[in-house]
């Protein structure tokens, strides 16, 4: 694929992610150099489900799902290196070096960057982090996996 950035709506997002509602966590791809770099956003409502639980009149978006928008992210810059998911998964191997800083809000917009630091045979490191108005929320070491569906 070529080098120069690229944008996806949620129609293209669709396209590389298994993922489908309520689970799915990127709303749009802003820029992708596919297996190098990208940068997305979730926009956060009071509508997740999620909030319904975490926390009842103090609405707080869980770490583990800001993580996982982070892991699509990278999923999508991955699968878009090789232009198609069909017959693939992309499956997230490990973390490192997690750290929360700021927590986030209905109301927020959840700004995405990944970048490839490392790949070997079909695993794939990544620096990643989160952002809300410019301020960091998470950042972490990903690690993952692009492997044949029949293998798994």
């Amino acid at each position: 694929m070529s080098n120069q950035p690229m944008s996806f709506d949620i129609k293209k997002i669709l396209e590389f992610l298994p993922h489908r509602y309520p689970f799915l966590l990127v709303d749009r791809v802003q820029e992708c150099i596919p297996g190098k770099h990208i940068k997305a956003y979730k926009n956060i409502t009071m509508n997740e489900e999620f909030f319904q639980g975490h926390f009842p009149g103090n609405p707080v978006m869980p770490g583990v799902l800001m993580l996982e928008a982070l892991a699509q992210t990278g999923g999508i810059m991955m699968i878009s290196e090789i232009g198609s998911k069909e017959g693939k998964m992309f499956l997230f191997t490990g973390l490192e070096k997690v750290r929360f800083r700021n927590p986030v809000f209905p109301g927020d917009r959840l700004d995405m960057e990944c970048t490839l630091t490392k790949s070997k045979f079909h695993i794939h490191k990544m620096e990643a982090k989160a952002l809300v108005d410019g301020k960091l929320a998470v950042e972490a070491e990903i690690s993952a996996a692009i492997i044949d569906k029949e293998d798994f």
